[in-house]
């Protein structure tokens, strides 16, 4: 999977770029805060996945001199996947508009399963030490990015979950709205079960390619290990068994959510535990084996992608090779070879050393040079 073509018109700092990249390594350099990695999101935008920086999408509208924003952004991108071809555009403004190949959609989700990539960008440490809600969104948008219809599954699971929690809520003062708490509790499960038995096989088919990764990034000195954590006792995986035995957690809680006026089981509230040598890396990791678990997580995911899917995503990295000593970054160099990859930095030489690739200048939202 090849990016041969981008256009960003009023997103962040960026007024007009157009770039042509090469099929391997793409450096785009500059200070610090002259819009390189507002040119990496704009690309990140077409996987179909929310900006990795956590911003809404009215923050990505560029403002005028007096801090007023645009009426749109536009980006404009073409793509080769194994097949053909294809023409991508994205149209931010009071309605958006994700057009594919002629075709026009209200939705950017319309792009998964069609452009695939993976961004590793410094924020993404929070995969190993921070809270479970960063390694819940990594395998969520992992999942979105193979199985579309997982993002349909997330998003109706959300809206029944927010429907119990409101039920619990009123239950306490309207006792007679006891009874439709059974039917909720019965959607809540089916959905539960389909999301925890795709998550549970997609740490399945992560893992051997995170323990060989680890491996090579750290020269064999540890070893890695992932594993789905829930409260909830289960002894099959299989979807109809599952949901029966969500089902009879969620009556055992029934007294705790509703004191609560939450639900405190299912997939919203579970945890990927990430360990070196039997222990959690979050808590007795250096920070190196943090960044280095962080980044094999990273690679790994793109590693199933081109299992799974046969096609090879297109690498992100923002602004991490810095922080990597040189057995590392040439380790990462070495394993991304034939992928193309876009890579952020203030000092391009210590990256390309004897890569070939392309090099981008940004200064100020505007493309200065590029060789």
């Amino acid at each position: 999977m090849k990016v041969n073509s981008l256009e960003i018109q009023n997103f962040r700092n960026i007024e007009n770029i157009k770039i042509e990249p090469c099929d391997s390594v793409n450096i785009i350099y500059g200070e610090n805060a002259q819009g390189k990695t507002n040119l990496l999101e704009s690309l990140w935008l077409f996987t179909g996945c929310r900006s990795f920086r956590g911003s809404k999408e009215k923050e990505l509208i560029r403002f005028d001199n007096s801090f007023a924003p645009f009426d749109f952004a536009k980006l404009s991108m073409t793509f080769t996947d194994e097949k053909r071809e294809h023409e991508a555009k994205l149209i931010l403004s009071e309605k958006k508009k994700a057009i594919l190949d002629g075709i026009e959609h209200n939705s950017s989700s319309v792009f998964f399963g069609e452009f695939l990539g993976i961004i590793f960008a410094p924020q993404h440490l929070s995969l190993v030490k921070g809270g479970p809600i960063e390694r819940r969104k990594f395998i969520n948008m992992a999942l979105c990015q193979l199985r579309p219809k997982y993002s349909n599954v997330l998003t109706d699971f959300n809206k029944i979950l927010e429907q119990r929690n409101a039920l619990l809520k009123d239950v306490t003062y309207h006792s007679e709205l006891i009874d439709t708490l059974e039917i909720w509790d019965e959607r809540l499960a089916s959905y539960s079960a389909i999301m925890m038995t795709q998550r549970l096989k997609y740490l399945d088919e992560i893992k051997p390619f995170l323990c060989d990764i680890y491996s090579g990034i750290s020269s064999g000195k540890e070893e890695i290990d992932i594993s789905y954590e829930t409260p909830i006792h289960f002894s099959s995986t299989d979807v109809d068994n599952l949901t029966l035995e969500i089902l009879e957690a969620l009556k055992k809680t029934r007294r705790e959510d509703m004191q609560n006026g939450s639900t405190s089981i299912g997939p919203h509230r579970d945890d990927i535990l990430i360990s070196l040598d039997g222990l959690p890396v979050k808590n007795f990791g250096s920070q190196g084996q943090q960044r280095s678990a962080a980044l094999s997580l990273k690679l790994s995911e793109a590693a199933v992608i081109k299992k799974i899917t046969g096609k090879q995503p297109v690498a992100f990295l923002d602004d991490v090779m810095s922080e990597l000593d040189g057995s590392r970054q040439d380790y990462i160099l070495n394993h991304i070879e034939g992928w193309q990859v876009f890579i952020t930095c203030c000092d391009p030489s210590s990256i390309l050393k004897s890569k070939t690739g392309k090099v981008f200048e940004i200064e100020g939202g505007k493309l200065c040079s590029s060789t």
